[in-house]
C-alpha cells in the first residue's frame, strides 16, 4: 500500500468515525480540504459531444452551488456506488469500444468503457438517489502515470471526495496522488473551471 492509499484509508476511517458519532475521538483526525479552482478553462470535448447526443442531459439551469452533508449514511450509499459501478463495468479503452481517438462520453451501455463511462454512470446512479447535481462534478487529472484521466468529485461538508473507477476505496481528492486539472463548475455542469495544486487547497481541521 503506498502512502496516498494510506492517508486515504486513515482518512475514511476517522470519517467514518466521526459522522458516525465519535467525534470526541476522531476529531483530530479528520480534516477537510477542498480544491482551489480557478478561472473558467475550455469545455473537454467528450462533455460537449455528450451533450449533442444527450441535450436533455446538459439543457439545465444554472444553480447556486451546494454541498453534501455527509452522515454516515451518505458515506455508505457513496461507498456502494462506487463498488457497484466499478465491478458492473468492463475496462476498455475508448479507441477500442468507440474506434475513435476522440474522446466519447456517455454511460455503459454495453456494460463497457473506460474511465469517463464509470464517472458519468456513477453522477446519473446518485443524481438518481437525490444527490444534488451541483455536489457531483466531472473532473479531469492526470494520473500516476501523467496521463488523462477521469473521475467524480463529490463536494460535501466534509471536504472533497472522489469516485474512481482505479479505486474501490473513496479517498479524498488531494490523496490521489493525482494532478488535477479541471473540473465542472458547481453551478452549471457546462462550464468548466481550472484546478490549483493541491498544496494550494483549502485545507482545515473539521471542527
Amino acid at each position: 500500500m503506498n502512502i496516498a492509499s494510506i492517508k486515504a484509508a486513515a482518512v475514511a476511517a476517522a470519517l467514518i468515525a466521526f459522522v458516525a458519532g465519535g467525534a470526541g475521538a476522531q476529531a483530530h483526525l479528520l480534516q477537510t480540504s477542498y480544491a482551489a479552482v480557478g478561472a473558467e478553462t475550455s469545455v473537454p470535448y467528450g462533455w460537449v459531444d455528450f451533450c449533442g447526443r444527450r441535450p436533455e442531459e446538459c439543457n439545465v439551469p444554472r444553480l447556486a452551488a451546494v454541498d453534501v452533508k455527509l452522515s454516515a449514511q451518505t458515506w455508505a450509499l457513496l461507498d456502494r456506488i462506487n463498488r457497484q459501478v466499478n465491478a458492473a463495468i468492463e475496462p476498455i479503452s475508448n479507441f477500442d469500444h468507440w474506434g475513435t481517438m476522440l474522446d466519447h462520453w456517455d454511460y455503459p451501455v454495453d456494460g463497457k468503457g473506460d474511465c469517463k463511462i464509470y464517472a458519468l454512470y456513477k453522477r446519473k446512479l446518485l443524481l438518481e438517489e437525490g444527490f444534488p447535481r451541483q455536489a457531483l462534478l466531472m473532473t479531469i487529472v492526470r494520473d500516476l502515470e501523467g496521463e488523462g484521466h477521469a473521475i467524480l468529485t463529490v463536494k460535501t461538508d466534509r471536504g472533497e471526495f472522489v469516485l474512481d473507477n482505479l479505486s474501490d476505496e473513496i479517498r479524498p481528492w488531494n490523496a490521489t496522488g493525482y494532478r488535477f486539472v479541471k473540473r465542472q463548475s458547481q453551478e452549471d455542469p457546462n462550464l468548466w473551471v481550472s484546478i490549483s495544486d493541491p498544496a494550494k487547497s483549502s485545507l482545515y481541521a473539521a471542527q
